[in-house]
């Protein structure tokens, strides 16, 4: 049975709420699968709030009322697991650490590293993150007498905050360098990646056992990440024996992982989480921030001349009263780009959402990408406004790294990177888009990358 046939077959439960057909969906399956998020835009227009997809058994419901949002996130999140297709995909290579874990463990494993990611250890990591940042972009673009980018050359940014991304948690999460590592781990997270989105959005299912091309290459990207970790693991096991089996691993992420008492196998499991949520989604914001910078020379300009103004380099956290420009460009990039382009929970019992019911086993999408560009919360929701953020107070249908209980737990660490890294790159650096700029396809892969790269000329400040 063709994938079409089988679309068009489903028979959905009816709970009176809009959406496509069951041919609707077959007729646009290739489209859907190449730009799902110009699809979640257009059936949101067409249908409202809430959608209803033609699934069989449980309903399947698109909600992008920041109320049923805030209903299935954090008032009722206890109702609502990450027992859902996206999740398992991704744990097919994490495994159940935080991020895909849809068990109450998740619950211990968030207590034991929350410590890594208080405000006191973030501020002492601070000069990692800028030593990750000065490596990478001194490794790419030269010293002050780099000729080529002195020219105005054209440099992919996406790669370079890719580099800068993975060195940051090595260095921030695991005090571990891992710039020789920097090429297998970044061919490794991105293969691996592409194939989580693969499987996520897969109608017909295969057993994980069965020799499929997919399987066989989502198996060999877990093995580089399960030998990557492994050796991290191992050195820093090593190093502890070498101080005369110190009881204590370290305060970072790791130590504290090692120091709980988990195995290799779940500390692998945090490990790769880490490396592949902690780099991928700061990667892909900076990239897409990076590119807003270049189209509103205004907005560069000032947040240059605020960065000049800071005394000392700048710290990790506390940016929002330090450097309110720069933490509401930020704050702007990512409602316009947010990594987590979609949220998934299952329900585990009879619920009521918007004001219907629904029965337990319903599946609930949630799309910070389409919640983000609401007119009457965001005005001009396509427009790049920083101002929005500039007086601080929460905003509701905010949600870049989620929401409730199971919000980001690397959030912080997230901002605070951002900020460095900009700080890093654009004092001594100016970004413009190249003659003839288009800018690049939103691709939803893990977070929202450009496709293609993100090509931007880079010049030293004080150069034509």
């Amino acid at each position: 049975m063709s994938v079409a046939t089988r679309l068009q077959a489903m028979q959905p439960t009816d709970v009176g709420v809009p959406g496509p057909t069951s041919w609707d969906m077959a007729r646009a399956f290739r489209s859907i699968r190449a730009d799902p998020l110009s699809f979640l835009v257009e059936v949101s227009q067409h249908h409202g709030d809430t959608v209803s997809f033609p699934v069989p058994g449980a309903p399947a419901l698109l909600l992008n009322d920041p109320a049923d949002v805030r209903h299935v996130l954090q008032t009722s999140a206890r109702s609502w697991g990450k027992d859902t297709v996206q999740y398992a995909a991704l744990a097919r290579v994490t495994g159940p650490g935080l991020l895909a874990s849809a068990e109450p463990s998740w619950i211990d494993h968030r207590r034991l590293a929350a410590p890594a990611f208080h405000h006191q250890r973030l501020e002492a990591v601070g000069d990692e993150v800028r030593a990750a940042a000065r490596t990478a972009i001194a490794a790419r673009l030269g010293g002050p007498h780099a000729a080529a980018v002195a020219d105005g050359a054209v440099v992919d940014v996406a790669a370079l905050t890719h580099t800068i991304g993975l060195d940051a948690v090595g260095r921030a999460l695991f005090s571990t360098d891992l710039s020789d590592q920097a090429h297998d781990l970044l061919a490794a997270t991105s293969e691996a990646a592409d194939l989580v989105v693969r499987l996520g959005r897969s109608i017909l299912p295969r057993a994980e056992w069965t020799p499929t091309r997919t399987n066989l290459r989502l198996r060999s990207a877990r093995r580089r990440l399960d030998a990557g970790a492994a050796a991290i693991i191992a050195e820093r096991r090593a190093r502890n024996a070498r101080a005369d089996g110190t009881p204590h691993h370290g305060d970072d992420l790791l130590g504290l992982l090692l120091d709980s008492g988990m195995g290799d196998i779940e500390v692998r499991d945090e490990l790769v989480t880490m490396v592949i949520a902690g780099h991928e989604t700061v990667a892909a914001a900076l990239a897409w921030t990076l590119m807003l910078l270049a189209e509103h020379p205004e907005a560069q300009e000032r947040v240059r001349s605020e960065l000049d103004a800071h005394p000392g380099p700048v710290p990790l956290v506390g940016h929002r009263d330090r450097l309110p420009w720069t933490r509401a460009v930020v704050d702007e990039a990512l409602r316009l780009y947010p990594p987590a382009w979609a949220i998934s929970r299952r329900s585990h019992r009879d619920d009521e959402v918007g004001g219907r019911q629904v029965p337990a086993g319903t599946l609930a999408i949630i799309s910070p990408w389409l919640v983000h560009r609401r007119p009457d919360l965001w005005p001009e929701p396509e427009a790049f406004r920083p101002e929005r953020f500039l007086d601080g107070t929460a905003r509701t249908g905010y949600l870049p790294f989620g929401q409730g209980p199971r919000l980001c737990i690397g959030r912080e660490f997230a901002l605070g990177e951002m900020v460095v890294v900009l700080a890093e790159l654009l004092r001594e650096h100016r970004i413009d888009v190249p003659g003839g700029w288009t800018r690049p396809v939103a691709e939803a892969k893990v977070a929202v990358h450009p496709r293609g790269g993100m090509p931007l000329v880079v010049r030293r400040t004080g150069t034509p």
